[in-house]
């Protein structure tokens, strides 16, 4: 038995399919397959069940499966807590960040991060919450930055900051000159919304949620459009394809006054998100943890609430 069946098993497991779990891995399906056969009839026992569209994971592959991402982890922090005879803060840390804080925190992040600890160089990983906390799990990110809510995880949480909504229009846009709009009034509106996978784009069905009970026969929508990312929806909100809900941070100085298009904000209660740091429980280097903390605190982030008040959750 070797870290890398284990490794096989935890892939074809989150997967549902042999062929797209060795892309995940980097190997050949054949050599994937072959390496779990072979656990399995050294453990005399049926870890997945062949056949169909899907694969499926017997009861006590099921077992097996979870034991495996506990030795997975562990076997991670094991060589952590080598280093930590060193410098809990020397060698690279591993972070996970969503698609949609990614591009607007980390050109703040990581110049003040190089300075305050110029030897933890940051290995940075933009992914959708769901992967990110897999990736946790596996062992193969340190920490990520997301939004809540989570599924249920069992990490530790370290609350950042509260980032409130905008609504970005066309210039053109008759909302453009308010100050304020109710977010009731959007089912009336041509959305533009991130496609299916982004926590944001579920953050703002909960906002409006006569958005999700689109149909083709309008029922108070007049249509949605799904963008890839909020930069890809911002170009077509300034084209006037529609409007949009944006987080604070991604409306950057310049854009503020663009001819094109204009933000407007929400009539209280306004709508936002929580951004949190997320960790193994059992990760080893706190101080690692800590440190990327301090720094995003530090970061001088415009119209969020930052919460270095607000202790760990566990």
């Amino acid at each position: 038995m070797t870290l890398t069946e284990l490794k096989y098993i935890v892939a074809v497991a989150r997967e549902r399919h042999f062929g797209r779990a060795a892309e995940a891995c980097f190997v050949s399906q054949p050599t994937l397959s072959v390496a779990i056969k072979k656990l399995e009839d050294e453990l005399g026992v049926t870890i997945f069940e062949r056949g169909g569209s899907e694969i499926g994971v017997t009861n006590i592959g099921q077992q097996l499966v979870d034991q495996a991402q506990k030795v997975l982890e562990e076997s991670v922090n094991f060589k952590e807590i080598a280093r930590l005879g060193h410098d809990p803060l020397a060698g690279a840390l591993r972070v996970g960040v969503i698609h949609t804080i990614g591009p607007y925190l980390l050109p703040k992040l990581v110049p003040r991060q190089i300075e305050q600890t110029p030897q933890m160089p940051l290995i940075l990983q933009e992914n959708f919450t769901v992967r990110l906390i897999e990736l946790l799990r596996l062992g193969e990110i340190d920490c990520a930055i997301m939004a809540l809510p989570l599924p249920e995880s069992g990490l530790a949480i370290q609350p950042l900051y509260d980032e409130p909504f905008m609504v970005a229009v066309p210039s053109s846009h008759p909302w453009a000159g308010r100050r304020a709009v109710p977010a009731s009034d959007l089912k009336q509106q041509t959305m533009l919304l991130l496609g299916n996978g982004h926590c944001f784009r579920d953050q703002v069905l909960e906002v409006c949620p006569e958005l999700s009970r689109f149909s083709a026969a309008s029922e108070g929508i007049q249509k949605t459009f799904e963008g890839s990312s909020l930069e890809t929806i911002r170009h077509m909100v300034a084209a006037g394809v529609g409007i949009t809900v944006m987080p604070s941070t991604s409306i950057l100085g310049n854009d503020k006054n663009s001819k094109f298009m204009k933000y407007v904000s929400f009539e209280r209660p306004v709508p936002d998100r929580r951004v949190v740091m997320v960790w193994r429980k059992s990760f080893p280097r706190v101080a690692a943890i800590e440190s990327l903390v301090k720094a995003i605190f530090e970061c001088g982030l415009e119209g969020v609430k930052m919460l270095s008040d607000l202790p760990i959750q566990v």
